[in-house]
């Protein structure tokens, strides 16, 4: 099959070959894939086990919506669906903080050019990629396929079909591990030798609670800000959702969710932490809600390598779970099928040098928005409130302003850029010596000026004992 990124099909000299590939999950991340690949003109075929989410009721515990950012953008942009899913999304220009005393302060993500990251639906985010691979004829979606089992390092896998119960087995050139936290796909690497796996449970868990609209049907808070009541060892945030509504998610260790074991300790709790928020949820609902099902575990995963022979790749939370305090999940599973996308670009068909590159260059980054994402949750819930965090917001804004290109501070280097993860984290090191640099140069010149000072008094109060004598 002739591609159009390539002449005769060759792509550098690769062979540019059309493949047969297997998604396995046709969640967000699966069915971008599915997209990116389809696009190029491989034959995909998606297995999802659940049943077709545009048919299905929101589950129980799953995010409303989600926060996209700069990489989830590029990568819809690839597929042409970026300009469909801003429409959608509700822009989030800064954070809202809300004291305990009921008062109220912004802290802007980007003071110089007005940055904001998007509130997007979850469910009408995947019913869109969904809906998008239906123009691929090339692209065939499977439902209610659970994987069974199989041998991926030779592109065998699987499947039980959880409404018929019957079997059955596909061969691929390529299969794509899509199929979050609990992958199937990455539970036959841990078979295999020199695969390295870490899961980790946090201590802290999350349970959901909502914000209904107004009696005029408007939004209850300002709209267009991430909502965070930071508590120290604990905090709630909440979304925007576009019918007016308000994801909140409370995030706290699991000995305090334990320690609420009735209504008037969970309304205490509330009167003491987060009393402005009571009237916005009502005691009904926020009682309701808040015992409807137990708080929920959260989760990080760091793997590696991500491929198995040239037949099987993990990308998204299949390959690197992490915690969501940095809204980066879903925009990090996005980016990999941009650098899988162009890994093909530049090596055609050529599935071992495309895999191998692929978890080469990923895992780092990969390791490293775990490691952000834990951080961010130190920062949201306690840090925010800090003048020493203020202070440093401040200047960050400020250098960023007089040399963006130079200076670009933590959150938007890894929010409103594509700069690889392990580079952020290594670019804010750099600023932290730079500015420690400085406040030593500072103290030395403060401790120099201090000394001239001193002794300009003494020789002055020298001078005038010595005119008086």
């Amino acid at each position: 099959m002739q591609h159009a990124n390539g002449k005769n099909g060759t792509i550098n000299g690769y062979k540019n070959e059309s493949l047969n590939i297997a998604v396995v999950g046709g969640g967000l991340v699966g069915s971008l894939a599915a997209l990116h690949m389809g696009k190029r003109g491989h034959n995909v075929t998606v297995y999802e086990y659940r049943e077709d989410i545009r048919t299905a009721e929101l589950v129980i515990g799953r995010s409303i919506n989600l926060a996209l950012s700069v990489r989830g953008r590029t990568a819809l942009r690839e597929v042409g669906l970026e300009d469909k899913m801003l429409k959608h999304g509700i822009p989030m220009y800064g954070r809202m903080i809300h004291n305990i005393d009921g008062t109220r302060n912004v802290i802007p993500y980007d003071r110089n050019s007005n940055q904001a990251i998007y509130s997007v639906g979850r469910k009408y985010l995947n019913e869109i990629l969904i809906t998008a691979t239906e123009k691929y004829p090339n692209i065939n979606l499977k439902f209610n396929k659970k994987m069974s089992g199989g041998k991926v390092e030779k592109g065998e896998v699987h499947f039980v079909d959880t409404s018929t119960q019957q079997e059955e087995t596909a061969n691929a050139d390529l299969i794509i591990g899509c199929d979050g936290a609990f992958s199937s796909v990455r539970r036959e690497f841990l078979k295999k030798n020199a695969f390295n796996y870490q899961q980790i449970y946090i201590e802290h868990g999350y349970l959901e609670l909502c914000i209904p609209p107004a009696k005029d049907g408007e939004f209850l808070m300002p709209a267009n800000y991430l909502h965070i009541w930071p508590r120290g060892k604990f905090m709630m945030i909440a979304l925007p959702n576009q019918d007016r509504t308000w994801t909140v998610t409370l995030f706290m260790p699991f000995e305090n969710f334990d320690s609420i074991k009735s209504s008037d300790e969970l309304l205490k709790f509330f009167e003491t932490f987060f009393p402005d928020s009571i009237p916005l949820i009502g005691e009904e609902r926020l009682v309701k809600d808040f015992f409807k099902i137990p708080a929920q575990h959260l989760m990080a995963v760091k793997c590696r390598p991500y491929h198995i022979s040239s037949k099987c790749v993990l990308i998204g939370d299949a390959g690197h779970a992490v915690v969501p305090f940095y809204g980066q999940g879903m925009n990090a599973g996005f980016e990999d099928c941009t650098i899988l996308s162009r890994l093909f670009n530049k090596y055609g068909s050529d599935l071992e040098k495309i895999l191998n590159e692929y978890s080469e260059t990923r895992w780092e980054d990969a390791h490293a928005v775990c490691d952000l994402a834990m951080y961010n949750y130190i920062e949201m819930r306690d840090l925010v409130n800090k003048k020493s965090f203020l202070f440093r917001k401040a200047v960050d804004d400020l250098l960023h302003w007089m040399m963006p290109n130079v200076w670009v501070p933590l959150y938007g280097s890894v929010s409103f850029t594509c700069m690889p993860y392990k580079k952020c984290i290594d670019n804010r090191a750099w600023q932290d010596k730079v500015l420690n640099r400085i406040i030593t140069v500072s103290g030395y010149a403060a401790s120099a000026l201090g000394f001239f000072g001193v002794y300009q008094i003494y020789n002055n109060y020298r001078m005038f004992e010595e005119s008086t004598n």
